[in-house]
């Protein structure tokens, strides 16, 4: 790549490198994040204008409650799992060199949501330890792909498979768990599992971002040694890419990341499978750019919510019946492309 196509900035011995496609992609996906969130904020069953909106943020006028209480803590809660289950996605693609890695076809999310449930309808506890419990189970699960698929190591494909195969046996643990709870618990957390931001408060704001602001500097550590890896394993090596400790680690933060965002709004389907793939063919050049995948999960999620919100009002969907319109056929469409050059 040409120096006209990226920046350079040196002080001393330390120099970073930009490229300007990358940059412009961050900008344009920032703004539109902002964007999304300003309308998040003005539109709905109370629509407002600018100066309401901004009375709202900052004072204390008739819109402060529907802002401050209502819709602030929802589209924050969005946008920060967005961001997780983009960055999530991005980093098993890169890992995997596979566009159909995703934690929601390995089974991950489904195990950080029989993790979820079973904290709610067995113990009854709180947000935080409901995130705990995904995290949990997130990890069990992935522990159960990678013991299942292993076979003289581990294949993309037969990790696919296994992960789908435990993904129904683990959404059918959630519904033996629905069973014994009462109908108020239940409806709760159907809700809940079709991925929703509905009720969402200012503490699963702050659990989401706590743990976007916790793993997403981990995971953008990971971006030079991935750029690597992605030129194939004996390349890193000679690079000096300790290749297993990447992606051990690469595996354990994107599960990490897919439970905060199970925790906070549930499983959406789709998001991290779509953001990578969009993020990296925005940003150019070679690498997971894991950024530009964060920036279009939080934009996805956001905007789905916002759609699910005004597009039956009153009536409000789930925003995970709006992901996945948009990405069941994103995904119909991979698996054929897939099967087209023989990589399935």
């Amino acid at each position: 790549m040409t120096d006209a196509a990226r920046l350079v900035w040196r002080r001393g011995s330390w120099s970073l490198r930009l490229h300007r496609r990358s940059l412009a992609a961050g900008l344009g996906l920032a703004l539109l994040l902002v964007g999304l969130m300003a309308a998040s904020l003005a539109l709905g069953d109370q629509p407002l204008g600018p100066m309401e909106v901004w009375r709202g943020l900052w004072g204390d006028g008739g819109s402060a409650f529907v802002v401050r209480t209502l819709r602030a803590p929802r589209l924050l809660t969005g946008a920060f799992a967005g961001a997780c289950l983009g960055l999530s996605g991005a980093l098993l693609q890169s890992l995997a060199r596979n566009p159909l890695a995703s934690p929601d076809l390995l089974g991950f999310t489904q195990g950080a949501g029989l993790g979820a449930v079973a904290t709610i309808v067995l113990l009854g506890a709180g947000d935080a330890h409901v995130a705990a419990g995904a995290i949990g189970g997130g990890l069990l699960a992935a522990a159960l792909v990678g013991l299942l698929s292993w076979r003289d190591g581990l294949r993309i494909w037969r990790v696919m498979l296994v992960g789908i195969g435990l993904g129904f046996t683990l959404w059918a643990g959630i519904d033996v768990l629905m069973t014994r709870t009462d109908l108020f618990t239940a409806t709760a957390a159907t809700q809940w599992l079709t991925g929703s931001l509905n009720a969402r408060l200012w503490n699963h704001a702050a659990i989401s971002g706590a743990g976007l602001a916790l793993l997403m500097p981990l995971a953008l550590a990971l971006g030079r040694p991935l750029a690597s890896l992605e030129m194939g394993e004996d390349m890193a090596a000679a690079l000096g890419v300790r290749v297993q400790r990447v992606r051990l680690f690469g595996i354990v933060l994107a599960i990490l990341l897919a439970a905060v965002a199970v925790a906070a709004c549930g499983p959406v389907g789709f998001v991290a499978l779509v953001a990578g793939p969009i993020g990296r063919r925005l940003a150019g050049p070679a690498g997971p750019s894991l950024g530009a995948a964060a920036l279009t999960g939080a934009s996805l999620l956001v905007g789905a919510d916002l759609a699910a919100r005004v597009a039956l009002a009153p009536t409000q969907l789930p925003a995970g019946i709006f992901t996945a319109l948009i990405g069941a056929p994103y995904l119909l469409w991979l698996l054929a492309a897939q099967i087209r050059k023989g990589a399935l």
